[in-house]
Parts: structure tokens; C-alpha cells; sequence
């Protein structure tokens, strides 16, 4: 896919990974529809964008509820008249261990409440936003690209039971996706990242930043614009579908 002119919908646009990627695709003069759950927290990224040579619209949304995400899709259609792609990558973390004893006494354990926020979220949240982009996509008779955000903790991670279930979900929706969208022409992907420099990544604590960035061959952490490349090379070439891309720098949790 050419991406001059094309229309791209970026969740969870305000900051980190999703930041990084809406400002590295607006270097190929593409229109984007920036989502947050404010949209007054949007502005830096639509001004980065839109000095990188993008036609930026900026929307509140919660991708958990459904009548946000279908006014939030039918808004873009109706303001832009087109829509070529989506990166599902608005998430929250609610980490926690599953169950903490301390001397044979329960101290703690991961909460319903903890555990469906991050679902209703991270994996209830790409799946409406997924259907609803290619609904639109079919009836604006448009070629497409769908890429979700999964995580290397998609293979478990210690304390995310909730996030690491979504994330794997995520991925495995994506391979659905590609399979069911083929035929109008939609193509659907997952990226797999690993430990990135963002603001999530920096709410860790510092002995744990520390311990994970010495974990990987590279001894580092990846950058925000590492992701955003490989979003670029996945709308650019027309034959990756149906596939994670591990951007991990070969950590393997």
C-alpha cells in the first residue's frame, strides 16, 4: 500500500507507542484520525504529525464501549469519506500477581475488577474497534490494513494474567482476521513488541527497568520509532497478513 493520501485510524494516539507511530506514518503524507479518551490530549501528537506533512482529525473515544467506538468510526467515514487502515493500540495495564501468600496467609490476589479493565480494554476494545474499521472499510470500498498491538508478554508474563491474556488474544484475532477480510481485500497483522521506552514502560520500577533492559542480546530497550518502522513496512508491503512481528531485540520472557 501507497500510503500518500491514505486514511489511517491510530488508538491511544497520545502518547507513546501510539504517538510514535501516527508521527512516523505521517512522514508519508497519509490523513490521520488521532483517538484518545481526551482529545484536548492529542495535540502533541497532531502537531508532530502535522509538521511531519499529515492531515491530522483528532477524536474522544472509549474503544470499550460500544457506542463510542461506532460513532467514533462512522465520524471518520463520514470526515474523511475513506478509511485504509487501523492500529489497534490503545491498552492500560492493572498488573498483579494472580495470588501473593506470605507464611500461609493470603496477602493479596488479582482482582475481577483488575483483571476485566485491562480485557474490556485491551481485547474487548481491538475487537470492536477491528469490526468496526472493517465494516467501513467494505462499504467504502476501500483495501485495508489492520494491525493489532500485541506484546511479548502474550507468552506469559509474571503479575499479568489479565494483560498477557489479551495481548495472545489480540495476536490470534489478528490471524482470524486475516483469513475472514481477505477476500475484500483487508489484510490484518499483529506486532509483538518488547520492553519499549514509554511512558508505560517507564511507570516500572527502576531496579526492574534495569534488571529487563540487561535481559536481551542487545542490552537495551527499544525505541518508540522502532515500532512505528514496523508499522510502516507492514501497511508498505502487501504480502505480510496473518502474522506477528516479534520487535523484541530476541528477549524471550
Amino acid at each position: 500500500m501507497d500510503l500518500k493520501d491514505k486514511t489511517i485510524v491510530v488508538t491511544g494516539a497520545a502518547r507513546g507507542l501510539g504517538a510514535a507511530m501516527a508521527t512516523r506514518l505521517a512522514t508519508n503524507h497519509c490523513k490521520l484520525a488521532l483517538v484518545d479518551l481526551d482529545a484536548d490530549s492529542l495535540k502533541d501528537t497532531a502537531a508532530a504529525c502535522q509538521a511531519n506533512g499529515a492531515e491530522v482529525r483528532c477524536y474522544a473515544a472509549n474503544v470499550a464501549r460500544e457506542d463510542n467506538v461506532v460513532s467514533l468510526f462512522d465520524d471518520v467515514a463520514k470526515d474523511f469519506g475513506a478509511l485504509h487502515g487501523l492500529i489497534n493500540n490503545a491498552g492500560i495495564l492493572r498488573d498483579g500477581l494472580l495470588l501473593k501468600f506470605k507464611d500461609g496467609e493470603l496477602v493479596s490476589k488479582m482482582s475481577l475488577e483488575q483483571w476485566q479493565a485491562v480485557i474490556d480494554v485491551n481485547l474487548s476494545g481491538v475487537f470492536l474497534c477491528g469490526r468496526e474499521a472493517a465494516q467501513r472499510m467494505i462499504q467504502l470500498g476501500c483495501e485495508g490494513v489492520i494491525i493489532n498491538i500485541s506484546s511479548i508478554s502474550r507468552a506469559g508474563n509474571m503479575g499479568q494474567t489479565n494483560y498477557s491474556a489479551a495481548k495472545a488474544g489480540v495476536e490470534a484475532m489478528a490471524v482470524v482476521w486475516a483469513k475472514e477480510l481477505a477476500r475484500y481485500g483487508i489484510r490484518a497483522a499483529s506486532i509483538a513488541p518488547g520492553f519499549i521506552k514509554t511512558e508505560m514502560g517507564a511507570s516500572m520500577k527502576p531496579e526492574a527497568l534495569e534488571r529487563i533492559s540487561g535481559m536481551g542480546p542487545l542490552r537495551r530497550m527499544g525505541e518508540p520509532d522502532e515500532i512505528g518502522r514496523t508499522v510502516e513496512f507492514i501497511f508498505e508491503n502487501d504480502y505480510v497478513s496473518g502474522r506477528c512481528i516479534e520487535v523484541d531485540g530476541a528477549l524471550r520472557l
